[in-house]
């Protein structure tokens, strides 16, 4: 396992002893394949942020907690890695801690982990329940700032949050699919990936008190929990097309979207208007085959370079700050697609 940097440096890069990262390296063996691979994705990560180490100041080490698609948490890592630079003259060193899915426990031990070894900041993307927000309180209590990112914990001890406006967000995409759709029928299949993240929650509402205004003769059909993974979304929209023929449009809040176009291309039937979130690599190969009508983007980077301000005036290395807007919300078309 070749590589330049010290087994010191990978130990606080994984959050292991020196001696288990020795094991690994050495392999002496006694060690669990799991922790193996703690120490492979910590010499990746040192391997990524090597320009950005070498920038002389203060050092942040910020863990970025997420339950998402691998389609999104590869989006925030790129961008969060993408803006290490910009942040000149501290040095912020990054620890990711993704999950797709799975018991909120194997989540909170998480967080708890970070609360006993320490860390200068948490970026956290995670559902609002009861355990999450205790887990919030025990970050806090341990001197931990927190920063809730797209999605927020509002009844925690976070720091802030930094995302969009979400109810805005699901109201923009309500005007959006009633002037595309015009006055042709048809219903509206909405589809979230867990009722649990606030975001999505706060998108839907938005959604439908802007549809229930603007065209209450149109019906909204939900589908959730499939996760926004493809392997569980294809089950949920096939049912809801089998239960009611008169979908035609979706507004896609929780993602799996290629699974949710197959479904459609397996009844025979076309998504006349689907208003989509988040350019990740899924959306954008599919807004360019013009799969789909729009994406409503924000600028991740933008967020990521945000949080990391918020995790440092935490601890007095820049000076207070008024309230932060929330992000700006792009509709993007396969017309007006970023460059990068």
């Amino acid at each position: 396992m070749g590589h330049p940097f010290p087994i010191r440096e990978i130990a606080r890069q994984a959050g292991l002893s020196e001696a288990t990262v020795d094991r690994v390296l050495n392999a002496r063996g006694g060690v669990r394949e799991s922790t193996a691979r703690e120490v492979r994705q910590a010499i990746a990560d040192l391997d990524r942020q090597r320009t950005q180490v070498r920038l002389v100041g203060r050092t942040f080490m910020v863990d970025i907690v997420m339950q998402t698609p691998e389609r999104f948490s590869t989006a925030v890592r790129a961008a969060l890695e993408a803006e290490l630079p910009s942040l000149h003259p501290a040095v912020v060193r990054s620890r990711f801690h993704f999950r797709e899915t799975g018991p909120v426990e194997e989540l909170t031990r998480t967080l708890d982990r970070i609360a006993r070894r320490g860390s200068q900041g948490v970026i956290l993307k995670a559902p609002d329940v009861p355990e999450v927000t205790a887990a919030v309180a025990r970050l806090t209590e341990a001197g931990i700032p927190v920063v809730t990112l797209v999605t927020d914990l509002p009844s925690t001890s976070r720091l802030a949050y930094v995302g969009i406006d979400n109810r805005a967000a699901g109201a923009t995409a309500a005007y959006l699919m009633g002037q595309w759709l015009g006055d042709r029928p048809g219903n509206v299949l909405t589809s979230l990936s867990s009722g649990f993240f606030r975001n999505e929650e706060e998108r839907e509402m938005g959604f439908r008190s802007a549809m229930r205004a603007r065209h209450p003769e149109r019906a909204l059909v939900e589908i959730a929990e499939g996760q926004g993974l493809d392997a569980t979304q294809y089950d949920l929209v096939r049912a809801a097309l089998d239960r009611d023929p008169e979908i035609r449009a979706v507004y896609s809040i929780g993602g799996g979207n290629i699974a949710t176009l197959r479904a459609f291309a397996d009844v025979g039937r076309r998504c006349a208007v689907f208003v989509a979130h988040d350019l990740d690599h899924d959306n954008t190969r599919l807004l360019r085959e013009h799969r789909l009508s729009a994406v409503l983007h924000h600028d991740l980077r933008q967020d990521l370079r945000e949080a990391c301000h918020h995790v440092m005036r935490a601890h007095g290395a820049l000076p207070p700050a008024g309230p932060s807007l929330p992000s700006a919300i792009q509709v993007v078309t396969p017309y007006n697609m970023p460059t990068a």
